[in-house]
């Protein structure tokens, strides 16, 4: 059975993150989470201790995260992939959908026919989903990006090529938090929060010279989106450098 479904550009942390998000939001919180071992779900660095972003998430919503060790350990899983793979993609060409915005507002009317065809009842009929009791705004939050910065003594800190400084007023200055670490939450809509224990901060952005900016570490599955980018930019400077020489041989 279908519960979360929705296309995206690329496999990303971001993807994934939305879909909790999604998921939680409709359905509530599984007790277990079951993913292969992609860089996203879980670290290889044995010297790196922290967890992933999607681990991070699961962890604040108390969801274990149980890791498949082969393809064939989640054979229900792929099962599904192989039957969507085969039929949604002709249902899309049937629909003559071509846009990912367009995919996305058709696919539940699909999930409910597909469900409706091959869902199965479950042999225990426990609710493996607990409710959630937060509010929108801090699963936002949960499913989103955090990051630890320590403030300066001018209560600056940096991120991702911009200058995050902390707002105080001549009459209340926040000396204390010189030093001290805040948490910058990037949500997926790019916005950003700062965030001190449970204080969130204000804060003005001011953008570095370019050549101080910061490079974001892309997940492995953005790399061919960022080669596609870099053969599109290449192809159209050569497009122009051939007119440029056709040009130059008709006026000689």
């Amino acid at each position: 059975m279908l519960l979360q479904a929705c296309f995206y550009p690329v496999e990303s942390t971001n993807a994934y993150l939305h879909s909790l998000q999604c998921h939680v939001r409709a359905h509530g919180r599984p007790v277990a989470l079951y993913s292969d071992r992609h860089g996203i779900f879980t670290k290889h660095d044995p010297e790196d201790p922290e967890p992933t972003q999607f681990e991070r998430a699961l962890g604040e919503l108390n969801i274990e995260s149980i890791l498949a060790y082969s393809p064939q350990a989640k054979g229900r899983v792929e099962r599904a992939f192989q039957t969507l793979q085969d039929r949604l993609v002709k249902a899309l060409r049937l629909a003559a959908i071509s846009t990912i915005e367009a995919a996305n507002a058709w696919l539940p009317g699909y999930m409910a026919q597909h469900n409706a065809r091959f869902a199965r009842v479950a042999a225990d009929a426990t609710n493996a989903h607990r409710a959630y009791e937060g509010a929108a705004l801090e699963l936002a939050r949960i499913c989103a990006h955090h990051y630890t910065r320590v403030l300066s003594k001018t209560l600056t800190c940096q991120f991702m090529g911009k200058l995050l400084v902390v707002r105080s007023q001549p009459d209340q200055p926040r000396y204390a938090l010189r030093a001290q670490r805040v948490k910058v939450i990037e949500h997926l809509d790019g916005t950003l929060e700062l965030v001190w224990g449970q204080e969130t901060l204000p804060f003005e952005t001011y953008e570095r010279h370019q050549h101080l900016s910061a490079t974001r570490v892309a997940d492995d599955k953005l790399l061919n989106v960022r080669v596609d980018d870099v053969l599109v930019k290449e192809a159209l400077r050569l497009r122009k450098l051939l007119a440029g020489v056709a040009a130059q041989n008709q006026t000689s």
